[in-house]
């Protein structure tokens, strides 16, 4: 498939997915949320692809949502935000399914992808592009990123979410001040915050989240972190004791696994893991 305004490459069954509008610090828009979606259709569909890497081109993560739509819906009004929004979400059916509602909304299905997403957040991180960043399961930042939630300084609310992401890993009070504030943090101050898990210098960051990124393709069970990744990101849904009935039964299904079978048989004769996914 070929795509204009994102970069997909695989390598050692690390899938990149680079946002491409370098000139705008990849600006989101409709064209490239709907080549984002794609790229992690094909990727959770490969095979050979155990991990996904997210990142930007140039000196960006990604700026948010590109002014010039933000400035036709203001001219437009209420119908053209509206427009704008069903134009991108018909694009596609539910990401999975079988997932929870929750997860099967314009921007939110990133926790449907049954494959860890880390992103790479190489620069300016602003609004949507921070929305996105907190849908991937583990975010990774040069020291030079900078991050906003820029909404409130735009006239408007949180936004695809981030009241319910942005509270889970910087707290309530703190995700009040990023949020009511938009100010502008740097990525030290990301990482204090919970918002981000690592930071590198920016010439080493795809060397980390690739380290990273490698050692879950290599060493560890892609069934184990398909169904981890759905009981973590359910657990704002579930109570603790249906989250043990979920556990249980994940727990016997993995019994009867092949990764199980290879889980113990490469511990005990001292070998490389080779896990099959099944």
């Amino acid at each position: 498939m070929s795509y204009t305004e994102i970069l997909y490459d695989v390598s050692e069954r690390i899938a990149t997915i680079t946002l491409n509008r370098p000139e705008r610090l990849n600006a989101y828009t409709g064209t490239m949320g709907n080549e984002l979606r794609a790229a992690m259709r094909v990727a959770t569909d490969d095979p050979g692809v155990r991990v996904i890497v997210l990142t930007g081109a140039g000196r960006g993560f990604c700026a948010g949502a590109d002014m010039n739509n933000l400035n036709t819906i203001s001219s437009q009004g209420r119908s053209a935000g509206a427009s704008a929004n069903k134009a991108e979400a018909a694009t596609g059916q539910a990401f999975d399914p079988a997932s929870s509602p929750d997860y099967q909304t314009q921007h939110s299905y990133f926790p449907a992808v049954p494959k860890p997403i880390l992103a790479a957040i190489n620069g300016a991180c602003a609004g949507l592009g921070l929305v996105y960043a907190l849908y991937c399961d583990r975010r990774f930042a040069a020291t030079e990123a900078r991050f906003t939630t820029a909404f409130a300084r735009r006239g408007l609310i949180a936004e695809h979410g981030i009241s319910y992401t942005l509270p889970r890993v910087a707290g309530l009070s703190n995700a009040l001040d990023l949020l009511m504030s938009a100010r502008k943090f740097d990525a030290q101050e990301a990482l204090r915050l919970g918002v981000v898990d690592q930071v590198a210098p920016g010439a080493e960051l795809m060397a980390a989240v690739r380290a990273y990124a490698t050692d879950l393709a290599d060493n560890v069970s892609p069934r184990s972190m398909a169904v981890m990744k759905r009981q973590l990101w359910a657990v704002g849904q579930l109570s603790l004791r249906e989250s043990i009935e979920v556990g249980n039964q994940e727990m016997l299904e993995s019994f009867a696994s092949e990764d199980f079978k290879e889980g113990v048989a490469h511990f005990v004769e001292k070998r490389q893991a080779n896990f099959s996914g099944r």
